[in-house]
């Protein structure tokens, strides 16, 4: 949609902060839901978080949801469907209270939703709400991570498997178990483990893998020749850190991918062709296309012409460009040339952020471990926000989220740590 930007440019600060804090008993419960519900059900959580407990109802503008949930924002009917789903959908959970005692519960995931005026407003039970808020126990879901989901399965998988990266594994669950978190347990189909094998857990695997910013690995527990339980080890993909600047906002800055993504070009395939063949060859391949004429596939056409190199054939007598051609031609210099010292200034401060985080790790390694201990309680206590907190707890002094305050908190303790050359 060529209004998404300004969309995100209006999104409340509980939608920018892009992650939302979900219970783990609440996880447990939306095994059936499709992909698009998932999703769904987590872009609400995520606008109401902030006054889960304290307002009755939450709002939210219905095509910024439709964009944030991934689908044609005037596809109402779809979106209809889904909040039908939610609320149709028992939400069950089965967890210990502050005081130890067993609590059983049931809920639907939502109390109520309509759409009236372009507003999609909705509300959980207080009961429901009180789960989905509890800060004890949560896992921190990504919701632009869930974009890159394309099955329920996979998202399924993944939100039951993030909250376990900390301790490397689920724990067994037994199949049934597994069975009803996948939301294929009323099936008789998935009661064979070779089915269920086949069909949810090695494609649920491989693409938790592929698309999310943690890598798993199944096992499983037998008795005599029966598969009875599975869990999954778990650790951080290396590909993903939180920690490694990513260089794909700066690939989609470039005015190459902006044409790309006008002619229909997917994010993805945009950005892997730039990596491939370079922005200029691309630009000139998107030039050649544009001089064919009316194709019946741009797409197909333009992978063609980047594949096997076409080139328009020498013309005999060459005219001189024309004042828009030479003002187009000039305004691309100019544009390569912002482009190309953005690139470089990114560059620079990747190097930078690398000798510091360098020069941090040789300052924790002269400290003994009690003073280690002391230094991080120490700056743990200056963090206010609980994501910053949880991803301090998560990476230590690699902790990207919070890279410049560790550069200052570890200046503020060795001055001069960081200064490139000793003063004279």
């Amino acid at each position: 949609m060529p209004d998404t930007q300004l969309d995100m440019d209006h999104l409340s600060g509980a939608l920018r902060r892009e992650t939302v804090k979900k219970n783990v008993a609440a996880i447990h419960i939306s095994g059936k839901l499709t992909l698009l519900q998932r999703k769904l059900s987590n872009v609400l959580l995520l606008n109401a978080y902030d006054s889960l407990t304290t307002a009755q109802t939450h709002t939210i503008d219905a095509r910024t949801l439709a964009m944030m949930v991934g689908y044609n924002s005037n596809d109402f009917d779809t979106l209809r469907a889904s909040l039908r789903a939610l609320a149709e959908t028992v939400a069950e959970w089965d967890m210990l209270d502050e005081k130890g005692r067993q609590e059983w519960g049931v809920s639907s995931l939502l109390s109520f939703a309509k759409l009236k005026g372009g507003i999609c407003e909705y509300a959980y039970s207080p009961a429901l709400a009180q789960k989905l808020y509890d800060p004890k126990i949560y896992a921190l879901i990504n919701v632009h991570i869930q974009r890159n989901f394309s099955s329920g399965h996979g998202l399924a998988l993944y939100e039951n498997c993030y909250r376990f990266v900390r301790t490397g594994s689920t724990g067994w669950w037994a199949l049934e178990v597994f069975r009803k978190l996948m939301g294929v347990d009323g099936s008789d189909y998935y009661t064979s483990f070779k089915h269920l094998n086949a069909k949810i857990i090695k494609p649920a695997v491989a693409e938790v893998n592929k698309s999310s910013d943690i890598l798993i690995e199944p096992e499983f527990r037998k008795k005599g020749r029966s598969v009875t339980d599975i869990r999954f080890l778990i650790k951080a993909n290396p590909q993903k850190a939180m920690f490694e600047i990513d260089d794909s906002d700066g690939v989609r800055n470039l005015a190459v991918y902006k044409t790309l993504r006008k002619q229909g070009v997917s994010d993805r395939l945009a950005r892997q062709w730039i990596s491939e063949h370079g922005e200029d060859y691309v630009q000139q391949k998107l030039d050649y296309v544009a001089g064919q004429g009316d194709v019946k596939s741009t797409l197909g056409y333009l992978s063609a012409a980047l594949r096997d190199d076409y080139k328009a054939p020498a013309a005999e007598t060459v005219k001189p460009p024309s004042p828009e051609a030479l003002a187009a031609a000039k305004q691309r210099e100019e544009e390569k040339a912002r482009e190309d010292q953005a690139y470089a200034a990114r560059v620079a401060e990747r190097a930078e952020r690398a000798r510091k985080l360098a020069i941090v790790e040789d300052l924790v390694s002269r400290r003994n471990p009690t003073q280690r201990d002391a230094d991080k309680r120490l700056f743990m206590s200056t963090l206010s926000d609980e994501l910053d907190r949880e991803n301090f707890r998560q990476h230590g002094w690699r902790s990207g989220l919070n890279a410049n305050a560790i550069f200052a908190f570890w200046e503020e303790l060795e001055p001069d740590a960081f200064q490139t050359e000793t003063p004279a």
